[in-house]
């Protein structure tokens, strides 16, 4: 039966409901609803001018109704009188299909019927800066080597503290919170699930972790390269299929018994056509995973300060090695390493559903394991395709991947390349302070 918000309300002490959709662009869209008007707005929804976000909308179109989700309801640890619900957005009384947790619903129900319940963990990496956004929050951070830092996670330990006890009071059940390898980055991990909850989940941490960080005194941000220099923004995404969602689940269809080189790692042999998908859509998948200007600063970045930039620039995929597209940790589950921090928390799972169904219908074969150290030996493989260099190339490889296109909907896929290639035709219309510096004279 589903959770009544009115009595949800009452029994919880909720005030108000924040309704909240996620756009195109992963702006997150909301409404503060008083908890005596919810009820109606449970069944009907609150209204919004879809125009007036990154949606591909006119004025001219009626009111979008955001639907709220009682089922993924979550109550603000840190203002309990407060509950942030997500929507799923109608127009007329249809869906609307571009709207990106529309997709994924979509694309999970598609995975359903095959049997196929996909999981997913991902592993949240931000930095914590000052108000400005200019640099990073501690001006002791500084070291060479910071990844895991010891004293530099204590100057810091009010602000992740904090977020992981409220992901413990919330049930997530995190398990590590860690310095990463840039200094001023963080990466906080929580146990994985059904990727509808892991694309809420992930969600609500964006936001939760922003409004911590500003009640100290910081600005939080996802951005996949924020300072010039230092390690990106990485989102890993860890992967699996099981046989049914949730508790019900017994068995992981990726492991078991698979044969050749996937077969070696663990992975059975669906868990090899899912990472053939994987693989065979990588290029057009960018367009998703990394869906910024900014994100091909991380993954096509020359060396940082710290070694290495822990971001793939290659379509290849290996066993137990952090230097590939794609790496197999161990049986039963792969991890892909291209998304970064401002992947949409709804379309990454999406389209990673999207690729691997493609990849399991077809019987998509991943390809040779290649098991260097890609940043030492890169240069030698010549047969793997090379990441989109930029936005544009990605939107154009998305573009002429009509079979991902399809997967994720025409009408979602359309919207998606008008917005993103106006997106690109403004930044191309800026003029940088690199040119003037570098051309002003010539």
């Amino acid at each position: 039966m589903a959770t009544d918000l009115a009595k949800f309300a009452k029994d919880n002490g909720v005030k108000y409901f924040m309704i909240s959709f996620t756009d195109l662009f992963g702006g997150q869209r909301a409404k503060l609803v008083p908890a005596r008007a919810i009820a109606d707005m449970q069944e009907d929804g609150a209204g919004f001018a879809g125009f007036a976000t990154w949606l591909d909308l006119t004025p001219a179109h009626p009111d979008m109704l955001a639907v709220p989700d009682p089922e993924a309801v979550i109550i603000l640890p840190w203002n309990k009188e407060i509950a942030w619900v997500p929507a799923n957005c109608v127009m007329e009384d249809q869906p609307v299909e571009q709207a990106p947790r529309n997709v994924l619903c979509r694309l999970i129900d598609e995975a359903a019927a095959e049997g196929m319940h996909v999981k997913t963990g991902i592993e949240a990496e931000f930095f914590l800066l000052t108000p400005e956004g200019d640099q990073i929050s501690d001006p002791y951070d500084t070291a060479a080597k910071p990844c895991y830092d010891q004293q530099a996670f204590m100057r810091r330990l009010d602000v992740i503290r904090e977020i992981s006890d409220h992901m413990l009071e919330l049930g997530w059940n995190p398990y590590q919170n860690d310095h990463e390898d840039a200094n001023g980055q963080w990466e906080m991990n929580w146990d994985f699930d059904d990727a509808l909850k892991t694309a809420d989940k992930h969600s609500f941490f964006k936001f939760m972790a922003k409004c911590v960080a500003e009640k100290h005194g910081f600005r939080a941000t996802f951005m996949p390269k924020p300072i010039e220099g230092l390690t990106g923004n990485g989102c890993h995404a860890h992967i699996s299929v099981w046989d049914a969602p949730g508790d019900k689940s017994k068995t992981n269809v990726f492991a078991g018994e698979g044969e050749g080189q996937t077969g070696e790692v663990g992975l059975s042999e669906r868990g090899k056509h899912f990472l053939g998908g994987i693989m065979k859509h990588a290029s057009a998948l960018a367009a998703i995973t990394n869906p910024t200007v900014n994100s091909y600063k991380r993954i096509n970045a020359p060396r940082t300060t710290s070694g290495a930039t822990w971001a793939p620039n290659t379509v290849t995929w290996t066993g137990n090695n952090r230097t590939h597209m794609v790496r197999v940790p161990g049986p039963g589950r792969f991890e892909l390493r291209l998304p970064d921090g401002a992947a949409n928390p709804y379309l990454l799972q999406a389209v990673i559903i999207a690729a691997g169904l493609s990849g399991i219908r077809s019987k998509a074969d991943p390809g040779k394991r290649h098991d260097i150290d890609m940043y030492a030996e890169g240069h030698t493989i010549t047969d793997a395709p090379k990441l989109p260099l930029n936005m544009l190339d990605a939107l154009r490889a998305y573009d002429s991947d009509s079979g991902l296109k399809d997967a994720m909907g025409a009408e979602f896929s359309a919207a998606y390349l008008k917005m993103k290639r106006q997106e690109w035709n403004d930044f191309t219309s800026h003029f940088s302070s690199w040119e003037k510096a570098n051309t002003l004279d010539i």
